[in-house]
């Protein structure tokens, strides 16, 4: 058994997240073209935020992405999912891939959540950064694909895609470092043991606002972000190394390019074996990169950076993006001591707060 099995496919829905398949299936013969029950639904077994779940029908298979709850149980700004339907919707016919948007419900009436209903695309989501299944040469062309993928992201005239507004102007690290302060605060609130405080986060609390450099400011390098851009949020063509969609979309706005990079560099950072890193492999040897090669592929593909540009800040950028993750971690510990949490491995998941908030300020230390 692979350690990622547990993500891999579907399960029957759990009674946390069970709905109305009935109350769902009138709704969508009023709202999607085409569809038509009997209606069966399934969850996948990824996807700790936002539950997804596989919707059936004789005719053909769709997918939902609801929020785990009511807006009322849940921590403010999270699991946006109306936000994830935006923004695919207005990067449909670009260079990234995404799939087909059908509908979205933001009525709670309904199923007792927001939700929206997207294509069922069949593919590859390789979820070991170290594609311990492929060949060298395979594993070169799924990071360059990777590579090319995010740095079309970044290309995107946003504006002209409907996008304009869908994020805030200006302060983007500041109000990013205040946003997930806030959820971290929310999640702390000791009432169970895995919502205590982080010593280590304390001190980024404090530390990351003080130390935003320069070039973290310049508010003319603006683009759509994905906030979560890593392997296993793309799916690829079933033998083809390329990119068919790219999938959650809960933490996208608008915001600076080389924070979306740089999280998406953190796996050169990680320990192999602990969060789905690469850190400590013989990256030659297996065909992956160098990251100072990544960096330059990436610049030369969108000119928004050189290579010592991006060095001279990258132990901030790493601070601050393993913040945000150890901050998203407490916050599923949360949900775990809530009963709202969605994936199997979501404790698992809250256990490793503590070690990405150490790992975080190691970073800083650098900088």
């Amino acid at each position: 058994m692979s350690s990622y099995d547990h993500f891999v496919g579907t399960r029957p829905v759990s009674d946390k997240h069970a709905f109305d398949v009935a109350a769902l299936s009138a709704w969508l013969e009023k709202n999607l073209p085409g569809f038509s029950g009997p209606l069966s639904v399934q969850m996948f077994k990824g996807g700790q935020s936002n539950p997804t779940y596989k919707l059936d029908t004789p005719q053909r298979s769709y997918v939902m992405r609801a929020k785990p709850g009511p807006v009322a149980k849940l921590l403010p700004s999270a699991h946006a999912v109306e936000r994830e339907f935006a923004v695919m919707s207005g990067l449909a016919g670009t260079d990234v891939p995404v799939p087909q948007m059908y509908c979205l419900c933001e009525d709670e009436s309904i199923i007792g959540r927001a939700f929206y209903v997207m294509e069922y695309m069949q593919g590859r989501v390789l979820w070991d950064q170290a594609l311990p299944d492929l060949s060298r040469e395979q594993r070169a062309e799924i990071y360059d694909e990777m590579n090319r993928v995010i740095a079309a992201l970044h290309t995107v005239k946003f504006a002209d895609r409907g996008l304009a507004g869908y994020g805030k102007p200006g302060n983007y690290f500041e109000r990013q470092i205040g946003r997930w302060t806030k959820q971290y605060k929310a999640s702390t609130d000791g009432a169970g043991p895995m919502s205590q405080p982080i010593p280590e986060m304390e001190k980024l609390v404090e530390w990351l606002p003080a130390n935003i450099p320069p070039a973290a400011r310049d508010e003319s390098r603006t683009s759509i972000v994905h906030g979560d851009y890593r392997l296993d949020n793309l799916m690829f063509h079933p033998s083809e190394p390329r990119v068919i969609a790219v999938l959650d979309w809960e933490l996208s706005t608008l915001g600076h390019p080389l924070a979306d990079f740089s999280y998406h560099c953190m796996a050169w950072h990680i320990p192999h074996g602990s969060f789905r890193g690469i850190g400590g492999l013989d990256h030659a040897a297996l065909g992956i990169p160098s990251e100072d090669e990544y960096m330059r592929r990436y610049c030369a593909r969108t000119g928004l950076a050189t290579v010592a540009d991006l060095k001279a800040d990258w132990y901030f950028y790493l601070a601050y993006n393993m913040f945000r993750i150890a901050a998203i971690l407490q916050g599923i510990a949360k949900r775990v001591e809530a009963g709202t949490a969605s994936s199997a491995q979501a404790a698992a998941s809250a256990a490793s707060a503590r070690p990405m908030a150490e790992l975080a300020w190691g970073m800083a230390q650098k900088a």
